[in-house]
């Protein structure tokens, strides 16, 4: 492998929770030295230009749509968008048609992208088979082949004494739950967040109460069973206490945010747009800021790109018949960097929400700037301004929110494993 030096770059360090200038030395896939005083003979040289050096971004909770709906988005399509983002590694969903509930319908999966994507690609499997919550898969069969934790995405199992055996199977595998929290009677059939702005709209709303419940819910059950859990998103402030004081009693939970909830907020759907239907739907400003200040004291451990690709015909129904979801890949870089040239977040923080927490929590030697750790490296501009074209998206879907605003940093390369995966060589 090339021994490269990256000279005179502002080198973040999400664990030692520092911005420093400095040169970064890589060789055979690994970093190997930070803040070298001496280039070595013969290494290759890139010239950071003074701009920011980072550990690569760890993305969970990422759409692939292969198998079943290839034509939303491929490991070819979704590993280039990663890499143009500034993203390493993602670790894929098993809401596939068919799911991925078994150990043959994961290899095909690991052999496809291993195949066609030029980042990272871990996947997770389904906790019940077909995502139905009647019957639980193979966990540790699943694990044995690769999987790296078990989710049924945004069907909730409401089957409380399935989920309950999950979960405690689940911990006897020592596997990682990830489990999506909005109470699924509340939720049936909304379109956006309840409130005077729907009614205004005319559009079904769901109550935050039904995120707060659900996840009343599945911190009893932890209680319980004592699993480890990660929450996919908690996007409303009234579910704030309840995770303090789950982590406060010592439960093994952590929590995730998707980026669109971080930076856009109900008033958002006004003209009926589709790019803008999420779920969980866009909330109040006073939630998201409040979810902001969660991520910023660390309260929320990781920010997400929730990347859920759709085709046109998708979008281009009705609000309340449009399916739900918008690509992130590429934007969540440029759109979380809004939050610190709002001040209301540290580069360090930030990339602990993006790279070093989701590294941790999910077991993977990633998202650190120190000699041992992966050259999984991003090289970015923060302050490089442009209007967001989703004509120029490499995802296959193009569903974004953000098309046509205007947003500040570009990725400028993508290192995976020491090899430049993205960006001028």
């Amino acid at each position: 492998m090339t021994l490269t030096a990256f000279t005179n770059a502002k080198v973040i360090d999400p664990k030692g929770g520092t911005v420093a200038q400095g040169t970064v030395i890589t060789a055979h896939g690994t970093i190997q030295d930070v803040g070298a005083t001496a280039i070595p003979k013969g290494a290759q040289t890139v010239d950071c230009g003074g701009k920011y050096l980072a550990p690569g971004i760890v993305d969970i909770g990422v759409k692939v749509s292969e198998p079943g709906e290839r034509h939303k988005e491929s490991f070819a399509s979704a590993g280039r968008a990663a890499a143009r983002g500034g993203v390493t590694t993602i670790v894929t969903r098993p809401d596939t048609l068919p799911a991925i509930d078994t150990p043959e319908v994961l290899e095909f999966v690991a052999r496809r992208a291993a195949e066609d994507s030029p980042v990272n690609v871990l996947p997770m499997a389904a906790l019940t088979k077909g995502r139905d919550g009647r019957e639980m898969t193979e966990i540790g069969f699943l694990k044995d082949a690769g999987a790296i934790a078990f989710s049924d995405c945004d069907r909730v199992v409401t089957d409380t004494k399935v989920y309950s055996r999950a979960l405690t199977y689940a911990r006897a595998m020592d596997a990682l739950v990830v489990g999506h929290i909005q109470e699924p009677g509340l939720s049936n059939g909304a379109a956006v967040t309840s409130g005077k702005f729907a009614s205004l709209r005319g559009l079904p709303g769901v109550s935050p109460m039904a995120e707060r419940m659900g996840l009343d819910r599945d911190i009893a059950l932890l209680e319980m069973t004592g699993a480890r859990y990660h929450v996919d998103q908690i996007t409303t402030s009234r579910a704030l206490p309840a995770l303090e004081r789950a982590k406060s009693n010592g439960l093994d939970i952590t929590a995730g945010v998707g980026i669109h909830h971080l930076t856009l907020n109900e008033l958002d759907v006004a003209d009926y747009r589709t790019f803008f239907k999420l779920k969980p739907p866009l909330r109040a400003e006073e939630d998201r800021l409040a979810v902001v200040e969660a991520v910023a004291s660390g309260l929320i451990d990781i920010i997400c790109s929730m990347h859920t690709p759709q085709d046109e015909e998708s979008k281009r129904l009705p609000f309340e018949e449009a399916a739900s979801g918008a690509v992130g890949l590429e934007t969540l870089l440029p759109a979380a960097l809004r939050l610190v040239h709002e001040k209301m977040i540290d580069l360090p923080t930030l990339w602990r929400a993006l790279s070093l927490n989701p590294a941790q929590r999910f077991g993977l030697p990633s998202g650190r700037m120190e000699a041992g750790a992966p050259a999984d490296l991003v090289l970015f501009d923060a302050g490089a301004p442009f209007v967001m074209d989703r004509e120029t998206l490499a995802s296959k879907s193009r569903n974004t929110p953000f098309d046509g605003a205007r947003m500040q940093g570009r990725v400028l390369g993508t290192w995976v494993g020491g090899t430049r995966v993205a960006g001028e060589s």
